[in-house]
């Protein structure tokens, strides 16, 4: 997991002798740590990495430098026998014993960003790097403690995201954000449960009380059959809407990520990015045809989709180009929608909203439903729903191809 080493720097400090310090070495970065104690070179053993008898002090030094390392190694080997992940600067706090409630907010949510990006998770560190940003663009004030985020200074961050124009749902996201941040600080020890400010200021009420819509079979269908054989900037895009909808409302993050060696004879396996739930979907016929389009054309990449251009993209990489051909997705769906009549905002959103209600109209069970599409409260519907076999999906899924027998309405429990 992790490795530390005493070894001897090779710049000479202003008395001319050389600092030791202590490289720590985690997942191919290391990190050097000052020890607070110098040396001339010939009293420095290099292979040994220890004193010489020459040095005056050698024995009271040398177990001086073995009461470090193994202080050093007691600190991994906590976080082995935890099952915890940390930082190298997490390390060097707990090496240097630097008090744990002197950090401040900015310094803790950088390390958090930091934390999300080494583990790949380079949506939420997007997430928390853009609250951030907006945060101290209003609360300037970088030396700003966890326990001065207070009920009455968030209240005055919402009215000013408000001046700037944000809805109840974007305030309702940054607001998570902070109290996410603030129950891990909680939990580091780094601050204090009795300054917890979402007590009085309550997130619940910043809910978007939207209604949401979603699109008939019928007005699927019509976005399905538009004729883009002339319309080629449209091709993908209306590819990628029929696969995510014959496909459970599959997530557009999800879709860019699958590979041909997902494919398994007549179903697709793939883990949900967002909630790492396991997926096996029957491959229908829409879905067929699109994967036969794709097949045909020689893509250099592993990937289904020309979404992701290379292999070998750093989780950064894949965010950017996520967020850049997300965008163009949507933009390309309110053309595809206004081509062939339909006035409804469509995003890809609304894609995976409508299989949703498609279903539920077609006399599918929520539950069901649920099963397919890694819903809401996903722990409590996989709990309840383990017993559902491939079969029961499959023909659930099989409703969407069929004739509807009834009208649509637009408002949808959650």
């Amino acid at each position: 997991m992790a490795s530390i080493k005493i070894s001897l720097r090779k710049k000479l400090n202003t008395k001319g002798e050389y600092p030791i310090v202590m490289r720590v070495v985690k997942d191919r970065k290391s990190k050097l740590i000052s020890l607070g104690i110098t040396t001339l070179l010939k009293d420095w053993d290099i292979k040994a990495n220890k004193f010489k008898r020459s040095h005056p002090n050698c024995n009271q030094r040398n177990r001086i430098l073995l009461e470090l390392e193994q202080k050093g190694l007691k600190i991994i080997d906590e976080y082995i026998a935890t099952d915890t992940d940390f930082t190298l600067e997490q390390f060097e706090e707990q090496f240097k014993g630097v008090s744990k409630n002197k950090k401040t907010v900015f310094q803790f949510w950088k390390e958090k960003i930091e934390e999300l990006i080494q583990v790949g998770r380079t949506g939420n560190a997007r997430a928390h790097r853009d609250t951030c940003t907006s945060f101290f663009k209003f609360q300037k004030n970088k030396s700003l403690k966890f326990h001065q985020i207070t009920p009455d200074l968030l209240l005055k961050y919402e009215v000013y995201l408000r001046t700037k124009g944000n809805t109840d749902g974007g305030i309702g996201v940054k607001m998570r954000e902070i109290r996410a941040l603030f129950n891990e600080a909680i939990q580091r020890g780094i601050t204090q449960e009795r300054y917890y400010p979402f007590k009085a200021y309550k997130v619940s009420k910043l809910k978007g009380k939207n209604i949401k819509k979603a699109l008939t079979r019928e007005q699927i269908r019509l976005m399905e059959e538009l004729d883009t054989e002339q319309l080629a900037h449209l091709i993908n895009s209306q590819n990628y809407m029929i696969f995510s909808y014959y496909m459970g409302g599959m997530n557009f993050v999800d879709m860019m990520k699958l590979k041909w060696s997902d494919i398994d004879g007549n179903r697709i396996l793939y883990k949900r990015s967002k909630t790492k739930g396991r997926f096996s979907t029957k491959i229908m016929l829409p879905v067929e045809k699109i994967l036969a389009y794709y097949r045909n054309k020689h893509s250099k990449t592993n990937y289904i989709f020309p979404i992701l251009l290379s292999n070998e993209l750093t989780p950064t990489q894949i965010e950017n180009r996520k967020a850049k051909t997300l965008k163009k997705f949507n933009k390309d769906l309110k053309e595809i929608a206004s081509l062939v009549g339909i006035t409804t905002n469509v995003t890809s959103y609304t894609i995976r909203h409508s299989f949703a209600t498609n279903l539920k109209y077609a006399g599918i069970s929520m539950d069901v439903i649920s099963e397919t599409m890694g819903h809401q409260d996903v722990n409590v519907t996989k709990a309840y729903l383990k017993e559902f076999n491939d079969e029961v999906l499959d023909n659930a899924m099989e409703k969407l191809l069929e004739e509807p027998e009834q009208g649509y309405f637009y408002r949808v429990a959650s």
